[in-house]
Protein backbone atom coordinates (compact mmCIF):
# COMPACT_ATOMS: atom_id res chain seq x y z
CA UNK A 1 0.00 0.00 0.00
CA UNK A 2 1.55 3.30 -1.16
CA UNK A 3 0.98 5.92 1.55
CA UNK A 4 1.61 9.55 0.56
CA UNK A 5 2.21 11.65 3.69
CA UNK A 6 1.96 15.42 3.39
CA UNK A 7 3.99 17.31 6.00
CA UNK A 8 7.16 16.55 7.95
CA UNK A 9 6.16 17.66 11.44
CA UNK A 10 5.38 15.36 14.37
CA UNK A 11 2.23 13.96 12.76
CA UNK A 12 3.89 13.34 9.40
CA UNK A 13 7.11 11.76 10.65
CA UNK A 14 5.23 9.62 13.18
CA UNK A 15 2.84 8.53 10.42
CA UNK A 16 5.78 7.57 8.21
CA UNK A 17 7.40 5.53 11.00
CA UNK A 18 4.09 3.84 11.86
CA UNK A 19 3.24 3.04 8.24
CA UNK A 20 6.70 1.57 7.72
CA UNK A 21 6.40 -0.61 10.80
CA UNK A 22 2.97 -1.77 9.59
CA UNK A 23 4.54 -3.05 6.37
CA UNK A 24 3.15 -0.29 4.17
CA UNK A 25 5.13 1.88 1.72
CA UNK A 26 5.20 5.48 3.00
CA UNK A 27 6.61 8.50 1.13
CA UNK A 28 7.00 11.76 3.01
CA UNK A 29 6.51 15.11 1.24
CA UNK A 30 7.73 18.28 3.02
CA UNK A 31 7.08 21.82 1.78
CA UNK A 32 10.19 23.26 3.44
CA UNK A 33 13.80 22.70 2.45
CA UNK A 34 14.26 21.06 5.84
CA UNK A 35 11.94 20.05 8.67
CA UNK A 36 9.52 22.86 9.53
CA UNK A 37 10.19 22.38 13.22
CA UNK A 38 13.80 23.48 12.81
CA UNK A 39 12.67 27.07 12.29
CA UNK A 40 9.17 27.22 13.81
CA UNK A 41 8.38 27.05 17.51
CA UNK A 42 10.54 26.93 20.61
CA UNK A 43 9.71 23.98 22.86
CA UNK A 44 6.80 21.76 23.79
CA UNK A 45 5.75 18.95 26.09
CA UNK A 46 5.17 15.33 25.21
CA UNK A 47 2.74 13.86 27.72
CA UNK A 48 2.80 10.29 28.99
CA UNK A 49 0.20 9.24 26.40
CA UNK A 50 2.38 10.74 23.66
CA UNK A 51 5.37 8.79 24.95
CA UNK A 52 3.24 5.65 24.80
CA UNK A 53 2.34 6.33 21.16
CA UNK A 54 5.95 7.00 20.17
CA UNK A 55 7.04 3.83 21.96
CA UNK A 56 4.68 1.87 19.70
CA UNK A 57 6.81 2.89 16.69
CA UNK A 58 10.16 2.65 18.51
CA UNK A 59 10.65 6.43 18.56
CA UNK A 60 10.21 7.32 22.24
CA UNK A 61 13.98 7.45 22.77
CA UNK A 62 14.05 10.72 20.78
CA UNK A 63 12.25 12.42 23.67
CA UNK A 64 14.08 10.48 26.36
CA UNK A 65 17.46 11.46 24.92
CA UNK A 66 16.82 15.15 24.17
CA UNK A 67 14.09 16.11 26.64
CA UNK A 68 13.79 16.27 30.41
CA UNK A 69 11.05 15.21 32.84
CA UNK A 70 8.62 17.89 33.94
CA UNK A 71 7.09 17.80 37.41
CA UNK A 72 4.62 20.44 38.58
CA UNK A 73 3.04 23.64 37.31
CA UNK A 74 3.14 26.47 39.86
CA UNK A 75 0.65 29.26 39.20
CA UNK A 76 1.06 32.92 40.18
CA UNK A 77 -0.89 36.11 39.59
CA UNK A 78 0.72 39.20 38.14
CA UNK A 79 0.73 40.69 41.62
CA UNK A 80 3.02 37.89 42.82
CA UNK A 81 0.35 35.90 44.66
CA UNK A 82 0.91 32.13 44.65
CA UNK A 83 -2.34 30.58 43.42
CA UNK A 84 -1.48 26.90 43.74
CA UNK A 85 0.17 24.04 41.86
CA UNK A 86 -0.73 20.80 40.13
CA UNK A 87 1.28 17.92 38.62
CA UNK A 88 1.98 18.17 34.90
CA UNK A 89 0.22 14.86 34.39
CA UNK A 90 0.66 11.59 36.32
CA UNK A 91 3.49 9.07 36.15
CA UNK A 92 2.36 5.83 34.53
CA UNK A 93 3.13 2.32 35.71
CA UNK A 94 6.19 2.19 33.42
CA UNK A 95 7.44 5.49 34.95
CA UNK A 96 6.52 7.48 31.83
CA UNK A 97 5.99 11.15 32.67
CA UNK A 98 5.45 14.35 30.75
CA UNK A 99 8.71 15.56 29.25
CA UNK A 100 9.79 18.92 27.82
CA UNK A 101 11.81 19.07 24.61
CA UNK A 102 12.95 21.69 22.11
CA UNK A 103 10.71 21.56 19.08
CA UNK A 104 13.76 21.38 16.81
CA UNK A 105 15.09 18.36 18.73
CA UNK A 106 11.78 16.51 18.47
CA UNK A 107 11.24 17.27 14.79
CA UNK A 108 14.88 16.66 13.95
CA UNK A 109 15.03 13.40 15.90
CA UNK A 110 11.90 11.95 14.30
CA UNK A 111 13.06 13.11 10.86
CA UNK A 112 16.40 11.37 11.40
CA UNK A 113 14.61 8.12 12.25
CA UNK A 114 12.56 8.37 9.05
CA UNK A 115 15.77 8.79 7.03
CA UNK A 116 17.56 5.98 8.90
CA UNK A 117 14.70 3.60 8.10
CA UNK A 118 15.08 4.42 4.41
CA UNK A 119 11.65 5.98 4.07
CA UNK A 120 11.68 8.27 1.00
CA UNK A 121 11.56 12.00 1.85
CA UNK A 122 11.05 14.72 -0.76
CA UNK A 123 11.53 18.41 0.06
CA UNK A 124 10.16 21.51 -1.65
CA UNK A 125 6.83 19.72 -2.15
CA UNK A 126 4.03 22.11 -1.20
CA UNK A 127 0.64 20.50 -1.80
CA UNK A 128 -1.75 22.63 -3.86
CA UNK A 129 -4.53 20.12 -4.50
CA UNK A 130 -5.36 16.43 -4.31
CA UNK A 131 -7.90 14.22 -6.03
CA UNK A 132 -9.33 10.78 -5.61
CA UNK A 133 -8.73 8.37 -8.51
CA UNK A 134 -10.26 4.95 -9.18
CA UNK A 135 -8.48 2.82 -6.62
CA UNK A 136 -6.19 5.54 -5.31
CA UNK A 137 -5.29 9.22 -5.01
CA UNK A 138 -3.10 11.83 -6.71
CA UNK A 139 -1.29 14.71 -5.01
CA UNK A 140 -0.36 17.85 -6.97
CA UNK A 141 2.49 20.08 -5.81
CA UNK A 142 3.37 23.73 -6.38
CA UNK A 143 6.47 22.81 -8.42
CA UNK A 144 4.27 21.20 -11.08
CA UNK A 145 4.96 17.59 -10.08
CA UNK A 146 2.47 15.04 -8.82
CA UNK A 147 2.50 11.69 -7.02
CA UNK A 148 0.07 8.76 -7.09
CA UNK A 149 -0.67 6.50 -4.15
CA UNK A 150 -3.24 4.26 -2.53
CA UNK A 151 -3.92 6.66 0.33
CA UNK A 152 -3.00 10.27 1.11
CA UNK A 153 -2.43 11.33 4.73
CA UNK A 154 -2.75 15.07 5.35
CA UNK A 155 -0.36 15.87 8.18
CA UNK A 156 -0.03 19.42 6.85
CA UNK A 157 -0.92 21.33 9.98
CA UNK A 158 -3.53 23.81 11.06
CA UNK A 159 -3.70 25.50 7.63
CA UNK A 160 -4.09 22.15 5.89
CA UNK A 161 -4.64 22.00 2.12
CA UNK A 162 -5.65 18.35 2.46
CA UNK A 163 -8.52 19.28 4.78
CA UNK A 164 -10.02 21.50 2.09
CA UNK A 165 -9.40 18.91 -0.65
CA UNK A 166 -11.36 16.38 1.40
CA UNK A 167 -14.29 18.75 1.92
CA UNK A 168 -14.29 22.39 0.74
CA UNK A 169 -16.89 23.16 3.40
CA UNK A 170 -14.59 22.05 6.22
CA UNK A 171 -13.94 25.09 8.45
CA UNK A 172 -10.51 26.60 8.85
CA UNK A 173 -8.71 27.16 12.15
CA UNK A 174 -10.02 29.56 14.80
CA UNK A 175 -7.79 32.41 15.95
CA UNK A 176 -7.66 32.32 19.76
CA UNK A 177 -6.85 36.01 20.30
CA UNK A 178 -3.35 35.16 21.52
CA UNK A 179 0.14 34.98 20.09
CA UNK A 180 2.97 32.53 20.76
CA UNK A 181 6.52 33.67 21.40
CA UNK A 182 9.40 32.21 23.37
CA UNK A 183 13.11 31.77 23.82
CA UNK A 184 16.02 30.53 25.90
CA UNK A 185 18.36 32.33 28.28
CA UNK A 186 21.02 31.61 30.90
CA UNK A 187 19.55 34.18 33.31
CA UNK A 188 20.68 33.32 36.86
CA UNK A 189 18.74 33.31 40.13
CA UNK A 190 15.43 32.08 38.77
CA UNK A 191 13.16 30.68 41.47
CA UNK A 192 12.10 27.32 40.06
CA UNK A 193 12.95 23.68 40.56
CA UNK A 194 14.48 22.16 37.40
CA UNK A 195 11.70 20.61 35.37
CA UNK A 196 8.88 22.49 37.10
CA UNK A 197 6.90 25.15 35.26
CA UNK A 198 5.98 28.58 36.61
CA UNK A 199 2.90 30.14 35.00
CA UNK A 200 2.09 33.80 35.60
CA UNK A 201 -1.29 35.35 34.79
CA UNK A 202 0.10 38.82 34.18
CA UNK A 203 -1.96 41.98 33.97
CA UNK A 204 -1.44 42.31 30.22
CA UNK A 205 0.19 39.05 29.13
CA UNK A 206 0.40 35.39 30.19
CA UNK A 207 3.96 34.16 30.77
CA UNK A 208 5.48 30.79 31.58
CA UNK A 209 8.94 29.36 32.09
CA UNK A 210 10.78 26.24 33.14
CA UNK A 211 14.41 25.55 34.04
CA UNK A 212 16.26 22.78 32.21
CA UNK A 213 18.58 20.48 34.18
CA UNK A 214 21.62 22.46 32.93
CA UNK A 215 20.17 25.72 34.32
CA UNK A 216 18.98 27.22 31.05
CA UNK A 217 15.63 29.01 31.29
CA UNK A 218 13.05 28.07 28.64
CA UNK A 219 10.20 30.58 28.41
CA UNK A 220 7.09 31.44 26.44
CA UNK A 221 4.52 34.25 26.41
CA UNK A 222 1.03 34.68 24.95
CA UNK A 223 0.59 38.36 24.08
CA UNK A 224 -3.08 39.11 23.33
CA UNK A 225 -4.34 40.78 20.16
CA UNK A 226 -8.04 41.11 19.43
CA UNK A 227 -7.49 41.34 15.70
CA UNK A 228 -5.57 38.55 14.03
CA UNK A 229 -2.24 39.87 12.67
CA UNK A 230 -1.62 38.91 9.06
CA UNK A 231 1.39 36.80 8.11
CA UNK A 232 2.85 39.90 6.44
CA UNK A 233 2.44 41.85 9.69
CA UNK A 234 4.20 39.11 11.63
CA UNK A 235 7.08 38.97 9.16
CA UNK A 236 7.63 42.72 9.46
CA UNK A 237 8.18 42.52 13.23
CA UNK A 238 11.87 42.40 14.12
CA UNK A 239 13.22 40.57 17.14
CA UNK A 240 14.11 43.89 18.77
CA UNK A 241 10.57 45.22 18.26
CA UNK A 242 9.05 42.07 19.71
CA UNK A 243 11.32 42.10 22.73
CA UNK A 244 10.55 45.77 23.44
CA UNK A 245 6.78 45.22 23.15
CA UNK A 246 6.88 42.12 25.30
CA UNK A 247 8.91 43.80 28.04
CA UNK A 248 6.35 46.63 28.10
CA UNK A 249 3.53 44.08 28.53
CA UNK A 250 5.34 42.21 31.31
CA UNK A 251 6.87 45.11 33.25
CA UNK A 252 3.76 45.85 35.41
CA UNK A 253 3.92 42.33 36.89
CA UNK A 254 5.92 41.12 39.84
CA UNK A 255 8.31 38.27 39.15
CA UNK A 256 11.14 37.63 36.71
CA UNK A 257 9.21 37.66 33.39
CA UNK A 258 10.40 41.03 32.04
CA UNK A 259 13.96 40.32 33.17
CA UNK A 260 13.98 36.90 31.49
CA UNK A 261 12.90 38.42 28.19
CA UNK A 262 15.36 41.31 28.51
CA UNK A 263 18.25 38.90 29.05
CA UNK A 264 17.32 36.64 26.12
CA UNK A 265 19.74 36.77 23.20
CA UNK A 266 19.19 35.60 19.68
CA UNK A 267 16.19 35.99 17.43
CA UNK A 268 12.65 35.63 18.76
CA UNK A 269 9.55 35.28 16.59
CA UNK A 270 5.83 35.81 17.06
CA UNK A 271 3.21 33.48 15.62
CA UNK A 272 -0.57 33.47 15.89
CA UNK A 273 -2.23 30.85 18.05
CA UNK A 274 -5.07 28.79 16.58
CA UNK A 275 -7.26 25.89 17.48
CA UNK A 276 -9.64 23.75 15.46
CA UNK A 277 -12.44 22.38 17.65
CA UNK A 278 -14.14 20.17 15.07
CA UNK A 279 -14.46 19.57 11.35
CA UNK A 280 -17.31 17.54 9.86
CA UNK A 281 -15.27 15.50 7.35
CA UNK A 282 -12.01 13.79 8.29
CA UNK A 283 -11.73 11.58 5.21
CA UNK A 284 -13.05 11.14 1.70
CA UNK A 285 -12.19 8.30 -0.65
CA UNK A 286 -8.47 7.68 -0.12
CA UNK A 287 -7.69 10.98 1.65
CA UNK A 288 -7.56 11.59 5.42
CA UNK A 289 -6.29 14.23 7.87
CA UNK A 290 -4.41 13.68 11.13
CA UNK A 291 -2.91 15.87 13.86
CA UNK A 292 -3.47 19.63 13.68
CA UNK A 293 -5.00 19.27 10.22
CA UNK A 294 -7.93 17.46 11.86
CA UNK A 295 -8.06 18.90 15.38
CA UNK A 296 -5.65 21.66 16.38
CA UNK A 297 -5.59 21.87 20.17
CA UNK A 298 -4.58 24.92 22.20
CA UNK A 299 -0.98 24.85 23.50
CA UNK A 300 -2.50 25.22 26.98
CA UNK A 301 -3.47 21.56 26.81
CA UNK A 302 0.12 20.36 26.35
CA UNK A 303 -1.32 17.64 24.11
CA UNK A 304 -0.71 18.73 20.51
CA UNK A 305 2.32 16.56 19.77
CA UNK A 306 0.95 13.65 21.79
CA UNK A 307 -2.38 13.56 19.93
CA UNK A 308 -0.55 13.77 16.60
CA UNK A 309 1.54 10.74 17.53
CA UNK A 310 -1.56 8.85 18.68
CA UNK A 311 -3.34 9.61 15.39
CA UNK A 312 -0.39 8.34 13.38
CA UNK A 313 -0.20 5.02 15.22
CA UNK A 314 -3.95 4.36 15.16
CA UNK A 315 -4.20 5.19 11.44
CA UNK A 316 -1.32 2.85 10.54
CA UNK A 317 -2.93 0.02 12.50
CA UNK A 318 -6.25 0.57 10.71
CA UNK A 319 -4.56 0.56 7.28
CA UNK A 320 -2.62 -2.57 8.26
CA UNK A 321 -5.63 -4.56 9.43
CA UNK A 322 -8.49 -3.36 7.20
CA UNK A 323 -7.46 -3.80 3.55
CA UNK A 324 -10.21 -1.59 2.10
CA UNK A 325 -8.90 1.96 2.46
CA UNK A 326 -12.32 3.67 2.97
CA UNK A 327 -13.13 1.16 5.74
CA UNK A 328 -9.75 1.78 7.38
CA UNK A 329 -10.19 5.56 7.32
CA UNK A 330 -13.71 5.34 8.74
CA UNK A 331 -12.51 3.08 11.55
CA UNK A 332 -9.63 5.48 12.31
CA UNK A 333 -12.10 8.35 12.70
CA UNK A 334 -14.41 6.30 14.92
CA UNK A 335 -11.49 5.46 17.22
CA UNK A 336 -10.17 9.02 17.44
CA UNK A 337 -12.83 11.72 17.06
CA UNK A 338 -14.48 11.68 20.50
CA UNK A 339 -11.17 11.63 22.35
CA UNK A 340 -9.45 14.42 20.47
CA UNK A 341 -12.47 16.73 20.43
CA UNK A 342 -12.85 16.29 24.18
CA UNK A 343 -9.22 17.36 24.67
CA UNK A 344 -9.60 20.32 22.28
CA UNK A 345 -12.57 21.55 24.33
CA UNK A 346 -10.64 21.10 27.59
CA UNK A 347 -7.64 23.02 26.23
CA UNK A 348 -9.83 25.85 24.97
CA UNK A 349 -11.27 26.33 28.46
CA UNK A 350 -7.76 26.62 29.88
CA UNK A 351 -6.84 29.17 27.22
CA UNK A 352 -9.77 31.46 27.94
CA UNK A 353 -8.38 32.32 31.39
CA UNK A 354 -5.49 34.16 29.68
CA UNK A 355 -7.68 36.91 28.21
CA UNK A 356 -9.63 38.32 31.17
CA UNK A 357 -10.18 41.93 32.13
CA UNK A 358 -9.87 43.57 35.56
CA UNK A 359 -12.99 41.99 37.08
CA UNK A 360 -12.25 38.62 35.54
CA UNK A 361 -8.71 38.68 36.89
CA UNK A 362 -9.92 39.48 40.41
CA UNK A 363 -12.48 36.67 40.36
CA UNK A 364 -9.94 34.26 38.88
CA UNK A 365 -7.37 35.02 41.58
CA UNK A 366 -9.99 34.39 44.25
CA UNK A 367 -11.31 31.17 42.76
CA UNK A 368 -8.15 29.52 41.46
CA UNK A 369 -6.56 28.62 44.81
CA UNK A 370 -9.67 26.59 45.66
CA UNK A 371 -9.87 25.04 42.19
CA UNK A 372 -6.17 24.12 42.12
CA UNK A 373 -6.27 22.69 45.63
CA UNK A 374 -9.06 20.38 44.53
CA UNK A 375 -7.35 19.57 41.22
CA UNK A 376 -4.20 18.50 43.08
CA UNK A 377 -6.05 15.78 45.00
CA UNK A 378 -5.54 12.09 44.11
CA UNK A 379 -9.25 11.83 43.33
CA UNK A 380 -9.14 14.61 40.74
CA UNK A 381 -5.91 13.33 39.22
CA UNK A 382 -7.57 9.94 38.82
CA UNK A 383 -10.39 11.64 36.92
CA UNK A 384 -7.82 12.86 34.37
CA UNK A 385 -6.56 9.33 33.71
CA UNK A 386 -8.64 9.18 30.51
CA UNK A 387 -6.26 11.70 28.96
CA UNK A 388 -2.84 10.58 30.16
CA UNK A 389 -3.23 6.82 30.61
CA UNK A 390 -4.35 6.23 27.03
CA UNK A 391 -2.58 3.13 25.73
CA UNK A 392 -2.40 1.94 22.11
CA UNK A 393 -1.56 -1.75 21.74
CA UNK A 394 0.35 -2.04 18.47
CA UNK A 395 -0.16 -5.81 18.33
CA UNK A 396 -3.91 -5.68 18.86
CA UNK A 397 -5.88 -6.31 15.66
CA UNK A 398 -8.24 -3.53 14.57
CA UNK A 399 -11.73 -4.88 13.94
CA UNK A 400 -14.19 -3.41 11.44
Amino acid sequence: MRVLIIGGGVAGTAAALAADKAGLEPRLFEAYDESAGLEHGVFLTVAANGMDALRAVDAHHVVLDAGFPSGRIRFHSGTGKHLGSIPLGPALDDDSVTRTIRRSDLYGGLYKLVAERNIPIEHGKRLVRAENLPGGVRAHFADGTSADGDVLVGADGVHSVTRTAIDPSNPGPRYTGLGNIGGFTRTADIDAEPGDYVMIWGRDCFFGYTVAPDGEVWWFANPPARQEPSRADLRRLTGADLKSRLIDLLSPDKGPAARIVRDTGGEIRLTNQYDLPSIPTWHDGAMVVIGDAAHAVSPSSGQGASLAAEDAVVLARCLRDLPAVPDALARYESLRRDRVERIVTWGSGMNNTKKQGLVGRALRDLALPLILRKADSPKEMARMAWMFEHHIDWNDTVRP
